[in-house]
């Protein structure tokens, strides 16, 4: 399973957007893109140049499948699939998106980042409906059942990311149980639903090309 294993700190400056890439890092006073916000390499503070219209939907794509922590194939993947879906393009690749396992692990409040989801995921902390599932890539379905494992209940890591999230309707489409320790996708998420900054047509504009 390819995935990136660079530093994400640069992936944020070099989007100049924080990504939440690690987790509470990013929102405390470490965060690297706090201290250089200007894009990595030895022509990162030279900021004359004018971005073409192309450079800006090329730094849009790259911002969102970052976000997500994906590579180039997975992320054309989706968009296709969303493609060939009923109703807007835009709407329903980030609907794809956000219906990812690891991003519910991660949204749910069972890990501090989608690293972290994706890593309590491929270690078998994680059940769907009951099941073991160790695929990131998952594809949530309405009434799905995500929960901890009971032998990974005690894991720190997870206690913690739990404290920073509320019990009951987290956003519209997730709910969650911290006594069970389990939550429940409630529903496909609209877009006002979304809690992410996206200018998902951008991508639709750069792959119709």
């Amino acid at each position: 399973m390819a995935r990136y294993i660079g530093p994400v700190c640069k992936l944020c400056r070099r989007e100049g957007d924080k990504l939440f890439l690690k987790g509470d890092r990013c929102a405390s006073g470490k965060c690297a893109l706090d201290k250089r916000e200007h894009p990595p390499g030895q022509h990162g503070r030279d900021r004359r140049f004018k971005r073409s219209e192309y450079g800006n939907q090329l730094r849009e794509k790259q911002r969102i499948k970052r976000s997500y922590g994906m590579l180039e194939s997975q992320f054309r993947n989706f968009y296709e699939r969303a493609a060939q879906a009923k109703g807007i393009t835009g709407e329903q690749l980030l609907t794809l998106l956000e219906s990812r396992l690891d991003n519910i692990v991660y949204r749910i409040g069972f890990a501090p980042g989608r690293i972290a989801a994706r890593m309590l995921i491929t270690h078998r902390h994680i059940e769907v409906n009951g099941r073991t599932v160790d695929i990131p890539s998952y594809i949530m379905k309405p009434g799905d059942v995500v929960k901890v494992r009971e032998r990974s209940r005690k894991m720190l890591m997870i206690h913690d990311a739990m404290k920073r999230v509320k019990e009951g309707r987290l956003v519209p489409y997730l709910e969650l149980d911290k006594a069970k320790m389990e939550g429940r996708f409630l529903s496909y998420p609209a877009r006002e639903d979304i809690p992410m900054r996206a200018r998902e047509q951008m991508v639709v504009e750069l792959y119709s090309k």
